[in-house]
């Protein structure tokens, strides 16, 4: 099994064959995203690979930076400026801000430039009956002009269309007729749910995400094809589950934000062969910091998520939050004289000064190896040498009153209180105890620094699984192959609304029986997000009973959303009926998972590191100068499980290095994982 995880800066691909784990990684070429895929693919070998399993951030950088195709948007009459008006949502620190623009209205950066989204006369009434008809003759003159402004693909919602598809229908015929064979999303058939603005947002995503990856999709299968590779090319969605790529096309609005969600997946696999079930999860790349939450083993998952503040796509995700820290953050001054870390990032080009790529400007990988925590000659797996005195003048051209060494001291402690500061906010956000919980550090700057955070989150222990700096990748190796059906029907929880809500959840599972192969192994999970009776919004994930809906299976469901309501609120209102709004099923197949070898003890031979080094700035800077700390350095492939290593230790393996602190005490597990505490 091979899997692929193409972030901002590095394209990370692991094989498992064997009971072995081999990786690679490779340098992400945003001009060719599938050049380091093959490239990585090619120096694994995917000869007899039975599954090659991908996550991207493709999609959803090409939405950030706007690098997007032109499209038309197609809705009802009056309704054109849906896309800019959002859900009229503010940020909580833009409140009082009458400068604030949304990113994406037509003020700022728009996804659909106005005079691309046309109106059309029709209209459907929510329980599903015509109003107006379609007006065909004026849909093909807006059309025309769509054909004449040169647009590449077209998204169409129309109001009430989740409960009468009709109109959607014939437009998407119609844009056939007039416009050819260009990518064209339907809302009705994308995201059949209530909420105009969420599904109207959804369809153009769905329709970008067509443009973009089709011909990426085509690429990498003829790539992969000349490789020698036979098996089957899965997409993973956003909750890191995964589709075969044909069907993930059909509906690619679901893979926009795959990549960070499979190190979630990946953690929750891990933390239950090791019996820990509670963890917070956090992946440094070198972009970013991507947070989230797995409680009793299972992710938490929302409906919904933004890809920016208030643009909102319609799919099942792993609730992850991202902080503008990792190996690539800038240091720059701050305008009272300060120290500052990030957001902004160096990327993979020009990249961090020490790279020697024209990057001028110091940043946390640079801190890093001017602390010498960072082998120079051992970066990426010996793939690149990095260049120390790079570093020291990005450190010396900062204006600042501050000393060399305060610069880099402040700059790395400014790093570690920015993701302090993000692990103990997403922690509150879900309502856990930090001191409960174990903090999962990987990605390839991850263990470098979050076994810092120790002494301000106050976690129980920070976990350095096995090849942490492709995590992500494996957690794409711990997935199942799942597949998703929705349906929006305002019902309220009654006998009388039993034989509605059972044919919905019978068609929804024969829809997704037939697109799976005779003799599959499958399970059937179904759920309600529902609200009580005058509320606006749902309760997710309300479990619903199998087998047939009837009276009392309807009780069921009731007493279901009142416990869900309870966990999740804190507050219990029998007394209040209940309205479903939204039924889900899940298809889960049954899919073959990584297995991590378990590494021996040791045998007679005495723990000895493999050498000793000075690590400068992190002690008293007024005792030398320097603050140097004499620290014992390992290789992680030489340690044993059962064995300990004291503080300050630096462990270095071929993607990743793992820092263990002054004060803090490492366990090696029998998976070869660094189980760091406090002393």
């Amino acid at each position: 099994m091979i899997a692929v995880d193409v972030g901002g800066t590095f394209t990370d691909v692991v094989a498992l064959q064997d009971g072995r784990i081999r990786t690679a990684k490779v340098s992400t070429d945003y001009t060719d995203v599938s050049g380091p895929v093959l490239a990585g693919a090619a120096t694994l070998g995917v000869e007899g690979a039975t599954v090659f399993n991908h996550a991207s951030t493709h999609g959803l950088n090409a939405v950030i930076t706007r690098r997007l195709p032109k499209i038309g948007f197609l809705t009802t009459e009056g309704h054109r400026d849906i896309l800019d008006m959002g859900r009229v949502w503010r940020p909580a620190a833009a409140i009082l801000d009458p400068r604030w623009r949304r990113s994406f209205g037509d003020a700022a950066r728009p996804l659909v430039q106005r005079y691309l989204r046309r109106g059309i006369r029709e209209r459907v009434t929510a329980d599903g009956g015509v109003l107006f008809e379609l007006d065909e003759a004026q849909a093909r003159t807006e059309l025309d002009v769509l054909r004449r402004c040169g647009v590449t693909g077209v998204a169409i919602c129309l109001i009430n269309a989740y409960v009468n598809p009709a109109h959607e229908v014939r437009l998407r015929e119609l844009v056939r007729e007039v416009l050819g064979d260009v990518p064209c999303s339907i809302s009705s058939d994308v995201s059949p749910l209530a909420k105009e603005y969420a599904r109207a947002s959804t369809t153009v995503i769905d329709t970008f995400m067509k443009i973009i990856y089709s011909d990426y999709t085509a690429r990498l299968e003829k790539g992969l094809a000349e490789l020698g590779f036979t098996g089957q090319l899965n997409f993973a969605d956003c909750a890191a589950t995964l589709v075969p790529s044909g069907r993930a096309m059909e509906h690619p609005f679901r893979i926009v934000f795959s990549g960070p969600a499979a190190g979630t997946v990946a953690c929750a696999h891990f933390g239950e062969l090791i019996g820990e079930k509670d963890l917070l999860c956090a992946d440094v790349g070198g972009t970013s910091c991507d947070i989230s939450v797995v409680t009793g083993g299972e992710p938490f998952v929302n409906t919904t998520f933004e890809l920016e503040h208030d643009l909102v796509v319609n799919a099942l995700a792993n609730d992850i939050s991202s902080i503008g820290a990792g190996g690539g953050s800038i240091v720059a001054i701050g305008p009272a004289g300060e120290i500052q870390v990030g957001p902004d990032s160096a990327g993979a080009a020009p990249g961090p000064a020490c790279y020697g790529r024209g990057g001028t400007l110091p940043t946390t990988t640079d801190t890093c190896l001017m602390i010498g925590i960072i082998d120079p000659q051992g970066f990426a797996g010996g793939e690149m040498t990095l260049d120390p005195a790079l570093s020291r003048q990005a450190f010396e051209a900062l204006d600042s009153e501050f000393t060399l060494a305060q610069r880099v001291r402040y700059a790395y402690e400014m790093a570690v209180n920015n993701m302090a500061e993000g692990v103990f906010n997403i922690a509150i956000k879900n309502g856990v105890d930090p001191r409960d919980y174990s903090l999962v550090a990987y990605g390839a700057a991850g263990p470098m620094l979050l076994p810092a955070v120790l002494d301000t989150v106050h976690c129980k222990q920070v976990i350095v699984p096995p090849n942490p700096g492709l995590f992500s990748a494996l957690g794409l190796l711990s997935a199942d192959q799942v597949f998703t059906a929705n349906r929006s029907a305002y019902l309220v929880l009654t006998p009388e609304a039993a034989p509605r809500i059972d044919a919905l959840f019978a068609e929804m599972e024969a829809q997704l029986a037939e697109r799976l192969d005779p003799g599959t192994r499958v399970t059937f999970h179904r759920s309600m997000d529902a609200h009580l009776v005058g509320q606006s919004w749902e309760t997710p994930f309300v479990p619903v009973p199998e087998g047939t809906i009837d009276g009392a299976a309807i009780g069921t469901m009731i007493s279901s959303f009142h416990d869900t309501y309870e966990a999740r609120s804190g507050n219990r209102f029998e007394m209040l009926p209940v309205e479903g709004v939204t039924f889900r099923v899940r298809a889960v197949l049954d899919t073959p998972k990584v297995t991590y070898p378990e590494i021996p003890g040791r045998d007679g031979e005495p723990l000895a590191p493999a050498r000793t080094t000075v690590l400068r700035y992190l002690g008293d800077l007024d005792a030398d100068g320097e603050g140097a700390q004499e620290a014992a350095v390992y290789d992680r492939a030489a340690l044993r499980a059962g064995d300990v290593l004291d503080g300050p230790a630096v462990v270095h393996e071929g993607l990743s290095t793992t820092h263990v602190g002054a004060g803090q005490r490492a366990t090696v597990g029998r998976y070869g994982e660094l189980i760091i505490r406090r002393k």
